[in-house]
């Protein structure tokens, strides 16, 4: 085998070998012309690109078929209210007739929705004693927090009682109720 035509195959090799590393099939030719490399170019002589070239973007960049991430709906949370104790004003206290009634209950935020100023506290069934809807002290899911309300106690004697219960944003009302029974003397 001469000289020339060991260049060539080794060329015709090598040719094959880069394309084929490149993911593209290469289909050998057959040529009996011998393989001259091109001359030198010239920064004049140098074509532009063509604006059909072929672009090759790495596996790494190529788009994938992974689904989308799912999303996950957060459940709404519970409202719910425990008490914990009375802390002034126990049950059947004797009170002075048009006397003001400090009346505070330790309770237990024990749902999982924080009471922000949207929480009310509503009188249920009982006397009011000339009191609406008070706001619920703000408390954190799991945390406890001091109920406290002043009343005036009626001109007449007699026993009062007044029950309370927590109202959600949406009105409907939850947890357990707190009372204040006082005698009035």
């Amino acid at each position: 085998m001469d000289t020339r035509r060991l260049i060539h195959t080794l060329v015709s090799i090598c040719m094959f070998l880069m394309l084929a590393s490149c993911g593209r099939t290469v289909q050998p030719v057959a040529t009996s012309q011998p393989v001259v490399p091109p001359p030198t170019a010239r920064p004049s002589d140098t074509p532009e690109p063509s604006p059909t070239s072929i672009v090759f973007v790495p596996a790494t960049l190529a788009p994938t078929n992974t689904p989308p991430p799912t999303i996950t709906p957060i459940p709404p949370c519970t409202n719910m209210l425990t008490f914990v104790s009375d802390v002034t004003i126990p049950d059947n206290t004797i009170i002075t007739a048009g006397s003001i009634v400090d009346k505070q209950w330790r309770v237990k935020n024990t749902g999982t929705c924080d009471w922000d100023g949207r929480y009310r506290l509503r009188a249920g069934y009982g006397t009011d004693l000339g009191l609406g809807e008070q706001s619920l002290y703000p408390a954190r899911s799991g945390s406890e927090a001091v109920l406290h309300i002043v009343f005036t106690a009626p001109l007449n004697p007699g026993s009062y009682s007044s029950t309370w219960q927590a109202v959600a944003p949406d009105g409907s009302l939850f947890g357990d109720i707190v009372t204040i029974t006082i005698i009035v003397q």
